[in-house]
């Protein structure tokens, strides 16, 4: 390998020492994947910094959203907290499920739509997370049909788990839900058991055999898939790369394990400590092998030809609404948080309010940070519509980010003045943004379930332990 730099050998051993291998003369890595794991430890270092200051929450006083402004674009989310088991690495707002309490739910759900309708509110795209929301597919389907009535809805996303990839629940979402995603993980059986969806969801075997028998009822079958766990070997992912592709998903989403404080007790328990450092290895296999059926739609996301639905309805618009418990929307640069608690989301939805608890409203240049993370997560940036819409170039009020990105080699060659594209070999640097923002969304979770009454939490319990 040609001019490969001379490093003294303090600073190797130092490297050594914080779990980076590099050798004089015949390097284990190139000086480009050198640079990027060094360019993405400063990036995660500072990301964690920022994220967490930007997501303090204060308390919030207003009963409902602000109106929707002329000429804009949002996308209708829905968060639906119920499971019949919880993962120990899963963060988001979920309970065990109780089928009276998920019905007055669902009842709720559709009152704070109705509220968001009043307020002028149109939708192309609604999206149903979890929780599983499959979980009272009775109950689902009378909020969709609803909801296509309120807001002109015309695409409709939702969330689902193995054991729900049924003719019966299948045949009520045709023609109801345009993209149904569903929450494998992994095919390996070891993994499966222990992530505590082995006994629950089936063997990896029959997992795969039911979404082969489920794509071409609706029209996007999504697999969620996960690499990086602490026992998974480049083995047992590549085989988990080759039944996904097997399966014939129309389109995949291979997410990094990410933890949070508020369950990294149960998760060390259940599956290990994740290490960091073998993530962009995995990562690399991942795209590598990905690309050759599908093509990138996000720094994690892959699609079949003709598909263009993706999994991150914030990616696809930057504006939001979300109802439910749990639910977070962004309007105008402010964060909005629907209460976590199922009992205080009941009491303020049947007095005439929404469920908004928190609020943060983030300065210009914080939205512009945020446009950045968000589109670059995308593997494009559109410098002239950014310009338009904060009245500033990206490189004058960005310059910082920028040069970091410069400098990294992040974009591409092919990039048009208009817009920047991502190179293919630096993908990896977007996971690493998404992950440190959402580990700081997983703070603001983790905020939230600790206000939680007793009653509900200990409806949050993760291998018999209370996730606090």
């Amino acid at each position: 390998m040609k001019n490969i730099p001379v490093i003294d050998k303090s600073i190797l051993d130092q490297l050594n020492a914080n779990g980076i291998s590099y050798q004089t003369g015949r390097a284990r890595r190139s000086f480009s994947d050198f640079k990027l794991q060094i360019g993405t430890d400063l990036l995660a270092y500072v990301l964690k910094k920022v994220t967490r200051k930007y997501l303090d929450l204060k308390p919030a006083t207003i009963e409902k959203l602000p109106g929707p402004r002329a000429g804009r674009k949002y996308v209708l989310y829905a968060h639906v907290p119920f499971c019949e088991s919880l993962c120990p690495y899963c963060s988001f707002n979920r309970f065990l499920y109780q089928e009276d309490r998920a019905r007055t739910y669902f009842r709720n759900l559709r009152k704070e739509l109705q509220i968001v309708a009043d307020l002028g509110y149109k939708f192309e795209s609604l999206y149903f997370g979890g929780g599983t929301p499959t979980i009272l597919v009775d109950e689902l389907v009378e909020t969709i049909d609803l909801a296509k009535q309120l807001f002109g809805i015309r695409e409709v996303s939702c969330e689902t788990n193995p054991n729900h990839l049924t003719p019966e629940i299948l045949n009520q979402l045709k023609g109801r839900v345009d993209r149904l995603s569903v929450g494998v993980q992994s095919f390996d059986n070891t993994l499966l058991k222990q992530m505590s969806r082995l006994s629950k969801f089936g063997t990896g075997e029959e997992v795969l055999r039911r979404i082969q028998d489920a794509v071409g009822v609706l029209p996007s079958i999504n697999v969620d898939m996960i690499f990086n766990f602490p026992s998974q070997t480049e083995e047992i992912l590549r085989e988990d790369i080759r039944k996904t592709i097997e399966s014939g998903a129309n389109q995949v989403t291979f997410y990094p394990l990410m933890s949070a404080p508020s369950v990294s007790f149960a998760m060390d328990r259940a599956i290990g400590k994740v290490d960091y450092s073998r993530e962009p290895a995995f990562y690399r296999i991942v795209n590598e092998e990905l690309s050759q059926v599908y093509r990138p739609m996000s720094a994690w996301t892959y699609a079949r030809k003709d598909i263009t639905m993706i999994d991150e309805y914030i990616v696809e618009y930057e504006e939001y609404v979300g109802v439910g418990s749990g639910s977070f929307s962004y309007l105008d640069g402010s964060l909005y948080v629907n209460t976590f608690s199922l009992s205080e989301y009941d009491r303020m939805v049947n007095s005439g309010r929404m469920g908004i608890s928190a609020i943060r409203k983030f300065e210009k240049h914080q939205q512009m940070q945020y446009r950045f993370m968000m589109e670059l997560f995308d593997l494009k940036l559109n410098r002239t519509q950014f310009k338009q819409d904060f009245n500033q170039s990206i490189e004058s009020s960005l310059w910082l980010e920028m040069l970091f990105m410069r400098m990294m080699g992040a974009f591409s060659k092919t990039s048009k003045r208009d817009l920047l594209r991502i190179s293919p070999d630096r993908g990896y640097l977007m996971v690493v943004m998404m992950r440190e923002f959402f580990a700081g969304v997983n703070i603001l979770r983790e905020q939230a379930r600790q206000a939680l009454a007793p009653n509900e939490r200990l409806m949050c319990l993760v291998n018999d332990k209370v996730v606090s």
